[in-house]
């Protein structure tokens, strides 16, 4: 059995709203051609994405909505059409053969899914993945398919898995969340930047479930101008005790990469070590837990030069067990891209220290997180007190 798989198809840089939309999946490119130049991916760590079939499509979306992007795609649907199905829109235009581009993305997924359920792999990683904010009948938030939902779903039929999902980007895991708010077997974690200030504004405390559901859905908001040091208190805490509680098979990552400092979107103050010390900890879990099964996609990451790289590499780094790089990156990778990049790169696996002033707030921001995270871990910690 392998220790892990890179999940990756050239298909996959097809999903491209435009030149200029802040989703760009050059990331990917950027981040395996860093991952080779270190000798830290081999051509036999890669497999290749499927493409998801209409059947697998159906375990999350409308008949309708899946055939309205197809037609979209194919332009055979005006923007005004496609508005109501949140497509057409200005954070998620038509563009061409938009259905095969993200049917690709959710197929990467699911060939994640087999390789570690079947015993093939312990891990799969699938940097394509991640589009968390699609809902049944509507994309949303740069999102088409939503690739998890699919999986997770898929996980349930094909290998009655029950599973836990981890959202760590900075935007509130809304789509696959809704999707299983009355599902007992489905336990859903996101830690993001407060919806008071971002999109897609949910992700409340309160938001607990519904029904037979109520209990496994947690949420921990955290505030704008968030450092490292908070996000992984409330990281480590939310991990350690809703792993213990829900007891999963497996866990699924989404590793958006936009609560650094440098994220054009949001507001978020993490640096690079947010991305050293996140995998770290899902891969000791996954092992204590589920017998390794981990499976990860990607996500936000709108820094596509200085940040998402390297915080991707990590994530393959770790998944690996190989040695999370320190120093300078690697030249050849400098000079490879530096003249299509808009921004100086940081030309070492660290960020500078200190990478921005510092914030008048931070006591009171630590203190407001710590409150929320104690609410939010209420529900499980009464049940342990009884």
């Amino acid at each position: 059995m392998k220790k892990a798989v890179f999940i990756y198809s050239p298909e996959q840089l097809g999903y491209k709203f435009s030149d200029t939309h802040p989703f760009n999946h050059k990331r990917l490119t950027l981040t395996m051609d860093l991952l080779k130049k270190i000798d830290a991916l081999d051509d036999v760590d890669v497999v290749p994405a499927r493409v998801a079939t209409d059947e697998e499509l159906l375990l999350a979306h409308d008949p309708k909505y899946v055939d309205i992007v197809k037609k979209a795609g194919h332009g055979e649907l005006s923007d005004s059409q496609g508005e109501s199905y949140g497509i057409g829109t200005e954070d998620t235009p038509i563009f061409e053969n938009m259905h095969e581009a993200s049917a690709q993305l959710v197929g990467g997924t699911l060939t994640a899914v087999d390789y570690v359920m079947e015993g093939k792999a312990k891990h799969a990683l699938n940097l394509g993945g991640g589009l968390h904010h699609g809902f049944r009948g509507r994309a949303s938030g740069f999102c088409i398919y939503n690739d998890s939902t699919v999986a997770i779903r898929y996980l349930q039929e094909k290998y009655n898995a029950r599973v836990l999902y981890v959202d760590t980007d900075a935007h509130h895991g809304d789509g696959v969340q809704w999707s299983f708010y009355e599902d007992p077997d489905v336990c859903t974690l996101s830690i993001h930047e407060t919806g008071r200030y971002l999109f897609p504004g949910t992700g409340n405390i309160t938001e607990r479930g519904n029904g037979q559901g109520y209990g496994t859905s947690f949420n921990f908001p955290i505030d704008a101008f968030t450092e490292d040091e908070s996000f992984l208190e409330i990281y480590e805490k939310s991990m350690r005790e809703i792993f213990e509680f829900f007891k999963p098979d497996v866990v699924l990552t989404q590793n958006g990469a936009d609560a650094h400092y440098f994220d054009p979107l949001t507001h978020l103050y993490g640096t690079m070590n947010l991305y050293r010390e996140i995998p770290k900890l899902a891969h000791q879990l996954a092992h204590e837990y589920c017998d390794g099964k981990w499976i990860a996609v990607g996500g936000g990451g709108y820094d596509i030069w200085r940040v998402v790289p390297r915080a991707w590499s990590m994530l393959w780094l770790e998944m690996t067990d190989q040695q999370l790089p320190t120093g300078p990156l690697p030249q050849a990778w400098l000079d490879r891209w530096q003249p299509e990049a808009p921004v100086p790169f940081i030309p070492t696996w660290e960020d500078p220290n200190p990478l921005y002033e510092p914030i008048p707030r931070k006591a009171e921001i630590e203190e407001k997180n710590a409150q929320m995270l104690a609410k939010a871990l209420h529900i499980i910690r009464n049940e342990k007190r009884v």
